[in-house]
């Protein structure tokens, strides 16, 4: 039994670095990919989880796949595509550690999963299937995504979405709407970020708009992170702010995976719907995952940056949160 299965994408993470007088500037290879990042995370807390998604059959897939098996993730249901390459994201950082990308990606491996490859088995034995939206972006992957999260769907499994938006992997911002509303309409675990929430509602002041989304969309869960500032949380009537961690900033990159791998191991524990979930279980679970993202842009990467549940335990500790 896995506690939670991703299906997305998987890729390489070219990381921008500086030389020590700043002017030579090389990147560094890093496993990455926003539902991997998630599944790394709850691997090192102990959760048993699984993969499903498609890499070139290239060096980038060969290593990608030994990243994952060494970080305790199960690869059954990775497969490997023989005409297209791994795909590859470019990381280049300001002085706040804050993150823009440049994807080769047309096409990458990753968007050439096709239905029938993906492993029923695999989302039958998980008790929550995670998936975000660069899998919606283009066929046939987009049509194996949405297959395979109706079918968990059906099965009565806890559905989790992060729209993770990239605006030059979408034909055009409408497509991408369109396609992460559609995401939303299946899912029980909602994170966005501040730019995603935006992107949706335009304008409109969190309180009003995140009572919107959970409404019309049947959301009982929704998490909207805000960077430094930490994140806030809808839960039916219940809406809280909730504080981050003053940390120096290296690499923003996974911080919002990191966060909703904290969401999803503490939501394990509670063993109820997301929708019987307490106001305090909420809280308790929000600071624990401002915890987790707070210490992953301390570190480089996606994967390579996710903390253990001791470096949490203690971080918590020493600002009196537990």
């Amino acid at each position: 039994m896995f506690d939670v299965t991703s299906i997305g994408e998987l890729l390489i993470d070219f990381t921008q670095t500086k030389s020590a007088d700043d002017e030579t500037i090389s990147f560094v290879r890093n496993p990455g990919g926003a539902p991997a990042n998630v599944l790394a995370v709850l691997a090192k807390f102990h959760r048993r989880v699984a993969f499903i998604g498609k890499v070139g059959s290239d060096s980038f897939g060969q290593y990608l796949q030994q990243v994952l098996i060494d970080s305790g993730i199960h690869t059954h249901g990775l497969k490997f595509c023989d005409e297209v390459r791994t795909t590859l994201a470019f990381v280049h950082l300001d002085e706040k550690g804050d993150r823009s990308f440049s994807f080769y990606r047309n096409p990458g491996a990753d968007m050439m999963l096709q239905t029938e490859e993906v492993d029923k088995e695999i989302i039958t034995q998980s008790k929550i299937v995670h998936f975000g939206s660069i899998s919606l972006s283009d066929e046939p992957a987009r049509t194996a995504t949405f297959e395979s999260i109706k079918q968990a769907k059906e099965m009565g499994k806890i559905i989790s979405f992060d729209p993770n938006y990239r605006s030059h992997l979408w034909k055009s911002e409408d497509n991408a709407k369109e396609m992460i509303k559609k995401g939303l309409l299946n899912s029980d675990i909602v994170k966005l970020s501040e730019e995603e929430y935006h992107l949706l509602m335009g304008e409109m002041e969190f309180r009003e708009g995140t009572e919107y989304l959970t409404k019309e969309y049947q959301i009982p869960l929704l998490f909207i992170t805000l960077g430094n500032e930490g994140c806030l949380f809808r839960h039916g009537k219940d809406f809280l702010k909730m504080n981050g961690f003053k940390v120096k900033a290296v690499d923003t990159t996974g911080a919002g995976d990191a966060f909703l791998g904290g969401i999803l191991h503490k939501f394990i524990e509670y063993k109820v719907h997301p929708s019987l979930l307490k106001v305090c279980e909420v809280v308790e679970m929000a600071t624990f995952a401002n915890t987790v993202a707070s210490l992953s842009v301390t570190k480089n990467g996606g994967i390579p940056s996710m903390p253990t549940l001791d470096e949490v335990d203690d971080l918590l500790y020493l600002e009196g949160r537990k």
